[in-house]
C-alpha cells in the first residue's frame, strides 16, 4: 500500500512524514522545501504479531508494510505548472490513497501561502488543482474514444460515461464521488485520475487543541463537514506532538500518550483509517520459520489470498486450514485448538476474514 501525503506548503506535511516514518525528511518554514518526494516504508503496527511471536518463537517476524510518499507542497496553479506543480501531480498518480494535510492551527511564526488559516479554502485550492489536471486527462480520453467510435460502436457507452465524468469535474465534483456501475468503474480505473483516489484529511492541530478537546477547534469541525459531504475520512492529528514522541520507545510513548489522555499514536490511527478507506484486512501465517501478516482486499477468497504468498499456492490450492486469531490465543496453542475442533478446513469459496491464522495446503 502506497499513501501520498499532500497539502499546501507549510501545513505540516513533512513534519508528519518525519514523525511517522523517522525518515528525516527536510522540514522548513518556506515553500518547496520538499522538491523530490521523500519515501518512507513503515511496518504496520499489529499486536497480534507480537502475541504469535511469543507463542511460536519464530526465526523472524514480518509485519505488513505501508509506503508513505511526502509530495511537495502544491500551490494555486499547480495544474498549469506553477511551483513545479506538474511534476508533483505526477507523483500523486502513483499512490493508492491521498493523505491531505490541512492546517487547523494558528501560529504567526509559520508562514501560510495565503496569509490566513482557512481549511475550506485550502482544501478547495488543492482539490481544484487535482480536478484541473484530471479534466485534461479526460479530454484526451474523450478524443481517443471518439476516434475509436467511428469503427467500433461499443465505444458509445464509454464515451457517454466520459462526458458525464467531464461534466462532473467541471462542476468541481471529484471523480471518486461519481456514481458508477461495474463497467464504468473499470473505465475510470484505466484513466488513473487524481480525484478518483480515496482521501483522508489529516487535520494538523496545535497540541493544546488536540489534547484539550476537538470540539473547541472550529477549523477541525469545518473539515469534518467537507469530508462527510464527499465520503472521505478525517484524522485529527498534531504533527509536532507526533514528532516529539517519534524517538521514544514503546513504553515511553504509551506513558506519554496516557498522560495526555490519548489512546493511540498517529501512525496507528492513520493505518486504521487507511485500511478502512481502502477496504483492506490482514490475515496471518504462523510457524517456526516465520510469523507474518499479509494484506488483502476485504472479500478475497482463500486461493487468491494464498497467491499473495506465492503464485504456486494459488495455482495448486487444495484447502486452507483456518483458525480465528482470538480462538488460537485463548487456547494457547494450535494443538489445543485442534482438540476443540476450532481449526476449520476451508475450500476455494472461503472468504478470508481479518485475523484469520492460516496454513495453505497446495500441490503443483
Amino acid at each position: 500500500m502506497k499513501l501520498g501525503i499532500v497539502g499546501l506548503p507549510n501545513v505540516g506535511k513533512s513534519t508528519l512524514f518525519n514523525a511517522i516514518t523517522n525518515a528525516g525528511a527536510q522540514s522548513a518554514n518556506y515553500p518547496f522545501c520538499t522538491i523530490e518526494p521523500n519515501v518512507g516504508v513503515v511496518a504496520v503496527p499489529d499486536e497480534r504479531l507480537d502475541k504469535l511471536t511469543e507463542m511460536y518463537n519464530p526465526v523472524k517476524t514480518t509485519p505488513a508494510v505501508i509506503e508513505f510518499v511526502d509530495i511537495a507542497g502544491l500551490v494555486r496553479g499547480a495544474s498549469r505548472g506553477e511551483g513545479l506543480g506538474n511534476k508533483f501531480l505526477s507523483h500523486i498518480r502513483e499512490v493508492d490513497a491521498i493523505i491531505h494535510v490541512v492546517r487547523c492551527f494558528e501560529n504567526s511564526d509559520i508562514v501560510h501561502v495565503d496569509a490566513s488559516i482557512d481549511p475550506a479554502r485550502d482544501i478547495e485550492t488543492i482539490n481544484l488543482e487535482l480536478i484541473f489536471s484530471d479534466m485534461e486527462m479526460v479530454e484526451r480520453r474523450i478524443d481517443r474514444v471518439t476516434k475509436q467510435l467511428k469503427g467500433d460502436k461499443k465505444c458509445a457507452a464509454e464515451l457517454e460515461f466520459l462526458k458525464r465524468l467531464q461534466a462532473s469535474l467541471e462542476s468541481s465534483i471529484p471523480a471518486r464521488n461519481l456514481e458508477c456501475d461495474e463497467n464504468e468503474k473499470a473505465w475510470l480505473a484505466e484513466i488513473a485520475l487524481l480525484t478518483a483516489k480515496p482521501v483522508i484529511y489529516a487535520c494538523n492541530m496545535s497540541e493544546e487543541d488536540f489534547a484539550g478537546g476537538l470540539d473547541s477547534n472550529e477549523n477541525y469541525k469545518r473539515v469534518c463537514e467537507i469530508a462527510q459531504a464527499e465520503n472521505s475520512e478525517v484524522l485529527p492529528i498534531c504533527a509536532e506532538l507526533e514528532a516529539e514522541i517519534s524517538s521514544l520507545d514503546k513504553e515511553e510513548k504509551e506513558m506519554f500518550l496516557a498522560d495526555l489522555g490519548i489512546e493511540q499514536g498517529g501512525l496507528d490511527r492513520l493505518v486504521q483509517k487507511s485500511y478502512a478507506l481502502l477496504g483492506l484486512i490482514s490475515y496471518l501465517t504462523a510457524g517456526q520459520p516465520e510469523v507474518r501478516a499479509w494484506t488483502i482486499t476485504k472479500g478475497t477468497k482463500a486461493p487468491q489470498a494464498a497467491g499473495k504468498i506465492h503464485t504456486d499456492f494459488e495455482r495448486g490450492f487444495i484447502r486452507a486450514e483456518v483458525i480465528a486469531y482470538d480462538d488460537l490465543i485463548a487456547l494457547g496453542s494450535l494443538a489445543a485448538a485442534k482438540e476443540k475442533g476450532l481449526v476449520r478446513s476451508e475450500g476455494k469459496e472461503y472468504v478470508m476474514n481479518d485475523g484469520d491464522v492460516v496454513l495453505f495446503r497446495f500441490n503443483v
